[in-house]
């Protein structure tokens, strides 16, 4: 048995011919395991490093057969609710719970592949990647925290040709990153903050490390392209003060293809509900068009040189409108 053989990944799913991470159209390997908490993350099923179980409670019957069946008698059901409680003292992971119930009430949130098991569902999209000059991307969660088996996986990709990137916070160790530059077409790194003690309150992490790792990436022998991406979160980074510190960090960047606004929504709250956690940002409301268009028109004015996208909902007069300030808008409805 070879090496590649052993390495398996925790897996988030797979989601396929998506056209707004990467170019073409793109199979997205989503990892499970972020060693940051930023408090807008539209994915809490990706924060934990193993499988976990959700619990869908609008499609529990309470018809009892997951409390029957769990080997450890960690599920009750709950009197006044008639809703399944998990003691989490009991619980083992088992998935016993998973398996058996019959109305997806119980939910399972990531599983372990191989690199060739992980291979086989990218190149099952072959016929995508060749008629739209797509490819794979892997995101996470943090996929440098899987750095082995992400550079096995890249590595296959590329001895048959298909274009890859990553989706990264960069919060690793540069050993971790190297591992995966040789094989990297392109490179998708978030700038959320760039002032140290916001970074830490708003993400948990100081972001010291994210900045020299992309500042290494470019100085690197490696021919891959950098793309930044902001989230623009109202109130907490979308003040000029830190879009201008961005632009300015970004022009000495010279691998940089193109900066990309991810306007905050809030599509996993119910992700947060399912999995017992508490949403911090509950009370922020999603931003408006001319907000995003503002905001957008505020950094092509700083003259970077390089292209600014924004993704947004939105209609074609909105398209045409920003088009017309020289950027563009990718559309969240054709997600």
């Amino acid at each position: 048995m070879n090496r590649k053989t052993k390495i398996r990944g925790c897996v988030l799913r797979v989601e396929r011919t998506s056209i707004h991470d990467g170019k073409g159209l793109r199979t997205v390997l989503f990892l499970k395991g972020c060693p940051l908490r930023c408090q807008w993350c539209s994915t809490p099923e990706s924060q934990r490093f193993e499988p976990e179980k959700g619990y869908v409670s609008k499609n529990c019957i309470g018809c009892g057969t997951c409390v029957d069946a769990c080997p450890q008698g960690a599920l009750t059901i709950l009197e006044d609710t008639k809703k399944v409680h998990t003691d989490s003292s009991k619980c083992r992971d088992c998935f016993t719970c998973i398996e058996k119930c019959l109305h997806g009430a119980n939910k399972k949130y990531g599983k372990y592949m191989s690199v060739q098991e992980a291979v086989r569902e990218i190149t099952k999209d072959e016929i995508f990647y060749f008629h739209s000059n797509g490819g794979v991307t892997i995101s996470g969660g943090e996929p440098l925290f899987q750095s082995d088996f992400v550079a096995r996986v890249l590595q296959e990709c590329r001895k048959i040709d298909i274009h890859t990137a990553i989706e990264t916070s960069l919060y690793a160790n540069y050993k971790s990153i190297e591992t995966i530059l040789p094989w990297l077409g392109t490179l998708y790194v978030d700038i959320k903050l760039m002032d140290k003690k916001s970074h830490k309150k708003w993400t948990g992490v100081n972001n010291t490390l994210i900045l020299d790792n992309i500042q290494k990436i470019d100085r690197s022998k490696y021919p891959l392209e950098i793309i930044i991406r902001i989230p623009l979160i109202p109130g907490v980074n979308d003040s000029d003060l830190n879009l201008s510190a961005t632009v300015k960090f970004c022009e000495s960047i010279k691998k940089l293809k193109e900066i990309e606004l991810l306007p905050y929504h809030r599509l996993g709250i119910e992700t947060y509900r399912n999995l017992g956690m508490d949403y911090l940002l509950k009370d922020l409301a999603s931003p408006s068009s001319d907000w995003v268009l503002e905001r957008s028109h505020f950094l092509i004015q700083q003259n970077i040189g390089v292209p600014i996208r924004a993704a947004y909902a939105c209609n074609a007069q909105y398209q045409r409108h920003a088009e017309d300030r020289g950027f563009e808008v990718r559309d969240l409805n054709r997600v």
